[in-house]
């Protein structure tokens, strides 16, 4: 037997199922429900990433362009189940510095990754080669251990697009608060929480300032969940406990499964091969880079002078929450394209601004406004009704008309001017503390040539 022979039958060996999982007919969507030894039960919110929609998950243009089904794939479709021991001693295998210790609330995670949501970790195993590596990066350069990289899995399902029930938003589910707080931008045109690299160094040094607080990870990744507000007054009702498998029951219910369900996501991220799950199998994306813009433009702009898959523009900058790169902002904006694509739009960069700009870009940078404010009239039901006091104020309205008119033929002066001789349109403007281009548009001139003893607008 030949050494590819041998690896073959060790694959098959470590991937064959030994008996089919029950179904948890005591759970729902969105709890677990773990009974003790005396049969008391307890019921534990699932984070939300445990019931996201794999359909929006597929349709992200990465998803589409660059992850496919194994057709090679000839796992059944079946969940084998193993011993309490297995378990154990699988997740102290891992490579971690993070203890992963088992218990029942854990292999309730397990099972639910490896029953209901077999499917959705096929995608994440894919989907993984977009976004490990940036998460890899952004932990070890603030020397926190690797494992972390798992956080995502439980918090957005890897779906940069990703938004709670809370507000929070991105691949590591920021609250606006927090997100500000460690310097990613979020207004109406911008969303940095979506900024797959931004976003990741944000979390790395929220996770190391909550590091530099519990100096215990579990704690950090609770603190992570529920804010260190919640995991203080937990380990206060502990009369000072700082163990999170003792502060427990003090916990949001959520945040009981989010420290059991990221132990899971690392088990099944690792052990997937063991459930009969074949990660779906993935392109490398066509590499990118980063171009800077001084000019607000479209996305519509950019594909269609560059000939790029406007969805592409969408995946490729998911922190552009209305499809304009707000390139107007102080310091400009960045615009990641494919890196074939960076040549062509630094050549073709007035065309892009031009195309279709009064359609897409429509905000006016100077308006007039009315000034032509019409006189109130009251209606004939009006004088009808008020027939008996409108004789005695006739006077006083006629003197008020007289007035308006007096004060509308003030404001006419004050808005135009009788051009001398010798007056030139750059020294009445700087009388009247205007432009030439303004008194221009006012007055309907289209060269440089007035006449004197004629009246032009100034206001």
């Amino acid at each position: 037997m030949n050494f590819k022979h041998i690896i073959f039958l060790t694959l098959c060996l470590c991937c064959s199922p030994i008996m089919q999982a029950q179904s948890n007919n005591d759970d729902d969507d969105n709890t677990v429900t773990i009974t003790d030894e005396k049969g008391k039960q307890e019921i534990i919110d699932v984070p939300e990433a445990l019931n996201s929609d794999l359909d929006s998950l597929l349709y992200l243009y990465n998803a589409k362009t660059y992850l496919k089904p194994d057709t090679n794939c000839n796992m059944p479709d079946v969940n084998p189940i193993y011993s309490k021991e297995v378990y154990e001693k699988r997740l102290q295998q891992l490579p971690t510095v993070i203890e992963m210790p088992y218990n029942e609330v854990v292999q309730k995670f397990i099972d639910r990754y490896s029953n209901n949501l077999r499917r959705s970790v096929s995608f994440m195993l894919g989907a993984q080669n977009f976004y490990m590596p940036v998460f890899e990066e952004a932990l070890e350069s603030y020397g926190l251990p690797l494992e972390l990289k798992y956080l995502p899995v439980i918090e957005s399902a890897l779906n940069p697009r990703a938004v709670s029930r809370v507000g929070a938003s991105g691949l590591w589910q920021f609250m606006i608060t927090t997100a500000k707080r460690y310097k990613l931008k979020v207004n109406s045109l911008v969303d940095e929480r979506r900024d797959v690299l931004k976003s990741s160094y944000a979390a790395a040094h929220y996770l190391s300032d909550l590091y530099n607080i519990y100096h215990d990870w579990n704690l950090v990744i609770a603190a992570y969940n529920a804010g260190p507000d919640k995991i203080n007054r937990a380990i206060h009702r502990s009369k000072g406990n700082k163990d999170y498998w003792q502060i427990y029951p003090y916990l949001p219910q959520e945040t009981r499964g989010y420290v059991p369900a990221f132990i899971a996501a690392n088990y099944i991220m690792n052990y997937y091969c063991e459930h009969n799950i074949c990660p779906m199998t993935c392109e490398l994306p066509v590499a990118t880079d980063t171009v800077m813009v001084y000019r607000d433009v479209h996305f519509e702009q950019v594909a269609h002078v560059l000939g790029i898959d406007i969805d592409q523009l969408r995946d490729l900058n998911p922190q552009y929450r209305r499809n304009v790169v707000n390139g107007n902002a102080a310091g400009g904006a960045s615009l990641r394209l494919p890196v074939s694509q960076i040549t062509n739009f630094i050549d073709l960069e007035d065309s892009v601004y031009a195309y279709n700009s009064d359609e897409l870009l429509n905000k006016r940078t100077e308006v007039e406004p009315n000034d032509d404010v019409p006189m109130y009239k009251s209606s004939k039901s009006q004088r009808r009704h008020s027939s008996s006091r409108h004789s005695a104020k006739q006077s006083t309205n006629s003197n008020r008309k007289r007035g308006s008119k007096r004060k509308k033929r003030q404001q006419d002066e004050q808005q135009h001017v009788t051009i001398k001789g010798g007056d030139t349109l750059s020294e009445i403007a700087e009388r009247n503390h205007t432009t030439v281009s303004k008194l221009k548009k006012l007055n309907k001139i289209s060269g440089n040539n007035i006449r004197a003893g004629k009246k032009i607008r100034v206001k």
